[in-house]
């Protein structure tokens, strides 16, 4: 006996198979689709390949135990990432909508789920794009010979070079004093980096543009800057891309290749570690200061950030559509409002709030949203998607749409997975990264030339203020699921009950 949560009126808030097939060859002009399975992969391959595999990846790998981090990464990569990936990709295909509107689909209850999956999406945006315009600030400054990050700057007087960048190294200073101009606490605004806010807008610019066009030309570009890098990273929204697949488009998941591949020879990521950088050193600083040291570094350095700009911003173009189709699902706006004047609308709203990330305290701004905005949220969200299809939805019901949509049900390694183990292994990474952070006071490292530990970022603890902040990021994307269904479970009680009354 399967146990299957109560669902009343899920078949008639579902498409029937018969209705699918209809229904594509009648949308099969209107509806935005991918043009061909190359182009939906590589898409998928854009969302989950981005710049957390250069900036972020190396430096936790290293940081958790080198090589032997890699044993349970792969473990849970086959045992969490993986199911979890083709169940996102699998549902949206089925019910063909977004986020929001696929949980929706299968209880009104669940809607939440589709918010919190919104707001994941949006806020890891916010700060993707950040790293984009300094990625754009680099590219911009990369055609000159020699590079600017090669030598320190003369002082005022031309007598001396400025103590802070000799003090330190002139990868370092340029990062944090000349690109960033960081301040020494989160709470230390200082005023905004104009630099910063045009290359911000640039980014915005680009990202806008490449969404109002479609999903084919994203699929088109991303087709032509794949296959830099190779690495896993789990989409914050991949339901969206699946939605724009054709239901009977075969998924093959069955051998995804997940392989990170990035050899860095060129460093000591002891020394790395041992000084406080954190990921952003890696790509900024480490990887810098590796290209001065190259004959022809002005080719090779505009050559490395043409490949950051293509990861990053692949990655955003599923981040933004994570955020434009819920808000349409949600009819918060008005119906009129075409798809092209709500992009519009997400990317400037997103640019307005990226100025926190603007001031000289940014670093550290982008360090906290980098921290909290997708470790909770995505954790929990997980959660209640793989209970939602396997529970509320039915895995006898799913595994007859997979049929459907590939030929063949799921082998038994998927069942195991989504039914038992996955859920599982969700749960107690998330009671255990919930127990470790409350028995710990927070810290985050900052640039500090009054620091006795200098030019080592220094660590210090967070203000007490920043703890509403972190519930803002973590607390409130992953809540919203049950509240959402806790208020409208005393709605629908309370209709019932004014219902009766009549």
């Amino acid at each position: 006996m399967r146990l299957v949560l109560p669902n009343p009126g899920l078949d008639l808030r579902i498409p029937r198979h018969e209705d699918l097939e209809r229904m594509e060859k009648q949308e099969a002009a209107d509806r935005p689709k991918w043009d061909n399975k190359a182009q939906y992969i590589l898409t998928c391959v854009g969302f989950c390949i981005g710049l957390g595999n250069v900036w972020r990846f190396p430096y936790l790998c290293q940081s958790h135990g080198g090589g032997a981090f890699l044993i349970p990464y792969l473990i849970l990569l086959v045992l969490e990432g993986m199911p979890l990936l083709l169940l996102e990709f699998a549902i949206g295909q089925r019910l063909r909508k977004g986020s929001v509107g696929v949980w929706r689909a299968i209880s009104p209850y669940l809607t939440g789920v589709g918010i919190g999956s919104m707001l994941v999406s949006f806020m890891v945006a916010l700060y993707y794009n950040t790293l984009i315009a300094w990625i754009m600030w680099y590219f911009f400054n990369s055609f000159q010979d020699p590079l600017p990050w090669t030598n320190c700057p003369l002082n005022e007087n031309r007598t001396g070079f400025i103590p802070e960048c000799q003090q330190s190294s002139t990868v370092d200073y340029y990062f944090y004093r000349v690109t960033l101009n960081a301040s020494n606490s989160i709470a230390d605004s200082g005023g905004l980096q104009w630099p910063i806010i045009i290359c911000l807008l640039a980014a915005w610019t680009v990202v806008c543009i490449c969404c109002i066009r479609g999903i084919s030309t994203s699929g088109k570009l991303i087709r032509n800057i794949r296959t830099l890098l190779n690495g896993f990273e789990l989409p914050e929204d991949s339901i969206t891309a699946s939605n724009y697949n054709a239901a009977l488009h075969h998924l093959n998941s069955s051998n995804p290749d997940t392989v990170f591949g990035l050899d860095i020879k060129t460093c000591d990521m002891q020394k790395l570690l041992s000084e406080g950088v954190e990921g952003t050193g890696l790509a900024f600083i480490v990887f810098t200061e590796a290209i001065t040291k190259m004959p022809g570094s002005p080719v090779w350095s505009v050559l490395f950030f043409i490949m950051l700009l293509c990861l990053g911003l692949s990655t955003l173009f599923g981040n933004i559509e994570g955020v434009v189709v819920p808000l349409k699902d949600l009819n918060l706006f008005p119906k009129k409002w075409p798809h092209e004047i709500l992009t519009g609308a997400t990317c400037f709203v997103s640019f307005i709030i990226c100025l926190l990330f603007a001031q000289p305290s940014g670093i550290y701004w982008l360090t906290l949203f980098d921290n909290f905005a997708g470790s909770v949220p995505l954790l929990t969200i997980g959660l209640f998607e793989m209970i939602a299809v396997v529970y509320i939805y039915g895995i006898d019901r799913f595994n007859e749409d997979i049929k459907f949509m590939v030929g063949r049900k799921p082998s038994i390694f998927w069942q195991i997975t989504w039914r038992f183990i996955s859920p599982l292994i969700v749960l107690v990474i998330l009671v255990f990264y919930l127990v470790t952070q409350a028995q710990k006071q927070l810290n985050y490292l900052v640039w500090d030339i009054n620091s006795e530990t200098f030019p080592a970022l220094t660590s210090i603890p967070y203000p007490s203020w920043i703890y509403a902040v972190i519930f803002l990021l973590a607390g409130v994307p992953s809540l919203v699921v049950p509240m959402y269904a806790l208020c409208r479970l005393i709605f629908v009680c309370y209709k019932k009950k004014m219902s009766s009354r009549l």
